[in-house]
């Protein structure tokens, strides 16, 4: 648990409550704004996160701080974890002094990150041994959709486990759904970044010939928007793209490499044949090297025109 750094409080209690109790691991690009909302709309959270000026803002505004992930899982009802990257989230959730490590009978867990599908089974089996309850539940609408509570949720695990997380997710989200089994949650968002990476390359190539034709790309976007070719992709894209606002984004390159990159390793395990997808995964790649980790998404436009020259 070394990467998270400890916070001098203890659990400071809240003015607010609610029956159950919630505890929120990782304030980052998407987990500020779910947990926002969870204090926003009364929820008794308490959170934990590695910078600890950020446990100390959530505590001003009525929120509990924990010093370190075990005093956090110990003191809650349901624990949500929200974390940047694969390892992070294993270590976390499955490390020597992690969530489950420190989890009870009875207490559900859930992981928002995108994983792979082994991860999110290998935490259902520990949770289950300790009779805890264990949801894979990533998310989808951005940092935008994550402050404005308009989250889509995407859940593997029990029903019942389901139900028992769900007045926290709906807290943070508007579409909401039970996907299926343990992995089911994980692999629903892995369809998602697929089609996220792939059509955020194929916009990219449609806006690079609109300039190269002269065609203004947000008069394209518009009429993209009301034409088959159109995608959410080219709508969030399009004006991006024109201002080619790309360093420092909200949402960087680095997330949807790692994201394409765990749908290669399942495409090669189960065989498929997800040719665009590896496409998108060798350009980002390419982009990665050329030290573009911060880089908006829609910036592989760049790279599309480097190899047009």
């Amino acid at each position: 648990m070394g990467e998270f750094h400890s916070c001098s409080n203890t659990i400071i209690e809240s003015s607010k409550g609610m029956n159950m109790s919630v505890g929120f691991v990782g304030l980052g690009y998407m987990g500020q704004g779910m947990a926002d909302n969870l204090l926003a709309k009364g929820s008794d959270l308490t959170v934990f996160t590695r910078t600890a000026s950020k446990i100390e803002a959530m505590i001003e505004r009525g929120a509990k701080g924990a010093s370190s992930v075990a005093e956090l899982t110990k003191s809650v009802e349901t624990v949500l974890v929200c974390l940047p990257d694969v390892q992070t989230s294993h270590d976390v959730l499955l490390g020597e002094d992690g969530v489950v490590a420190n989890a009870r009978s009875g207490q559900v867990i859930v992981d928002h990150g995108t994983v792979d599908v082994a991860t999110s089974r290998a935490c259902a089996e520990a949770a289950e041994a300790k009779g805890a309850h264990f949801l894979d539940a990533p998310i989808s609408g951005g940092p935008g959709g994550a402050a404005d509570g308009t989250l889509s949720i995407m859940v593997g695990g029990s029903e019942e486990a389901f139900e028992l997380a769900y007045e926290h997710f709906n807290n943070m989200g508007a579409n909401i759904k039970h996907m299926g089994p343990t992995g089911a949650g994980t692999a629903m968002k892995l369809i998602n970044q697929l089609l996220v990476g792939v059509h955020t390359v194929a916009a990219a190539e449609a806006f690079a010939l609109a300039n190269s034709a002269q065609v203004d790309v947000q008069t394209a976007a518009d009429l993209l928007s009301v034409s088959w070719g159109g995608s959410t992709m080219v709508e969030r894209n399009a004006p991006i793209t024109i201002r080619r606002d790309f360093p420092d984004s909200a949402a960087p390159l680095r997330l949807i490499y790692k994201d394409l990159g765990i749908i290669d390793q399942l495409a090669e395990s189960e065989h498929l044949a997800l040719s665009m997808a590896k496409n998108a995964f060798k350009m980002y790649d390419i982009m990665m090297n050329q030290g573009k980790n911060e880089h908006d998404i829609s910036g592989v436009l760049e790279l599309i025109e480097e190899r047009s020259k």
